[in-house]
């Protein structure tokens, strides 16, 4: 194994330390493992988080126009109510809320729990679930649909309805909104290694491919071999056109790399998939190419639409400024 590291149970701590450091305006509460705005202003609070080893997500979109808190867990595991506790604390300024979760078990649970601990104290807290990718049904830690990269669009509008100052009702509308015209699908190339294994989670051959396959590594659709750019394209695509109707729409795209993919690549990709939806009659209004939500260094990538509205494009033009994403 061969990362820049110190002791692999510390990476979580010692990564969040350090873009605190890089970010001034971010604040880091120790051992509860939560980044948060120090820039406090009385609106909705948007939280978010899940198990490290994603990065930039979640900790990332941290900022004006996004999410006001987000909660790490250990790497590819949920973090625990008390430490979502905190990031609901840090968010609050009174108007209430609002938890963007991933569906995978321990996330709901947890939050689950959180949301429940902190509206005993007082705090109105509403959740929404992003289930965005098209390739499994259910799979080794979920029951429905995987929350993938998706997540990101959802942040970036609840949060931009959240800065305009909407009640914490009309930001969860919005998030739903969102949740209900994102569709995402991904592959994978080769296996991460998480710090404290130091080695790889699966193997894939050296012509191998696995369509599907989930940011944990969890089992995705088929195995095969290695494809062109353009076949990627059409077979990713192709599954998220099935899952719901985009034809004759405006679409944000989104194609994310999940660590170890070159931009030179993702880049190919892209044209790729601009030739197939121009085909296909499917506008892009907007698109994002990059590492947005990785596996830790896992080589490959993922492809998401949301269709658009009117309010939707507004939200998605809203000024944000992120250590990840920023709009201006």
């Amino acid at each position: 194994m061969k990362k820049i590291i110190n002791q692999p149970g510390n990476v979580v701590s010692e990564l969040l330390a350090g873009m605190a450091k890089a970010y001034p305006e971010l604040k880091y509460t120790e051992k509860l493992e939560v980044i948060s705005r120090k820039e406090k202003s009385k609106k909705v609070g948007i939280v978010s988080g899940g198990g490290s080893g994603h990065e930039p997500a979640h900790a990332g979109y941290v900022g004006k126009g996004m999410l006001d808190a987000a909660v790490a867990g250990n790497v590819f595991s949920s973090p625990s109510p008390d430490r979502i506790i905190k990031g609901i604390e840090e968010a609050n300024s009174g108007e209430g809320v609002l938890l963007i979760i991933k569906n995978y078990s321990g996330d709901i649970m947890n939050f689950g729990m959180a949301k429940d601990m902190a509206e005993m104290d007082g705090i109105r807290v509403e959740s929404v679930v992003v289930k965005d990718d098209v390739a499994v049904p259910d799979s080794t830690y979920s029951t429905g649909r995987r929350g993938i990269a998706g997540t990101v669009f959802v942040h970036k509008i609840a949060g931009a309805k959240a800065e305009s100052g909407a009640s914490l009702d009309e930001v969860k509308a919005a998030a739903e909104k969102a949740i209900a015209n994102i569709r995402s699908m991904g592959m994978a190339m080769s296996s991460c290694i998480l710090p404290a294994v130091g080695k790889p989670g699966f193997e894939l051959g050296e012509d191998e491919i696995e369509i599907g396959m989930g940011i944990h590594g969890e089992p995705g659709v088929e195995r095969t071999g290695i494809k062109t750019a353009a076949e990627t394209a059409e077979i990713l695509l192709s599954k998220i056109l099935a899952d719901l109707d985009y034809a004759g729409s405006e679409v944000a795209l989104m194609v994310n790399g999940l660590g170890s993919t070159p931009l030179m690549e993702l880049y190919i990709l892209n044209n790729e998939i601009e030739k197939l939806l121009t085909a296909k009659g499917i506008k892009i209004y907007k698109t994002f190419v990059g590492n947005y939500m990785t596996a830790l260094e896992m080589s490959g990538c993922s492809i998401t639409l949301m269709k658009l509205d009117e309010e939707l494009k507004e939200l998605l033009n809203y000024p944000c400024n992120t250590p990840a994403l920023k709009v201006i």
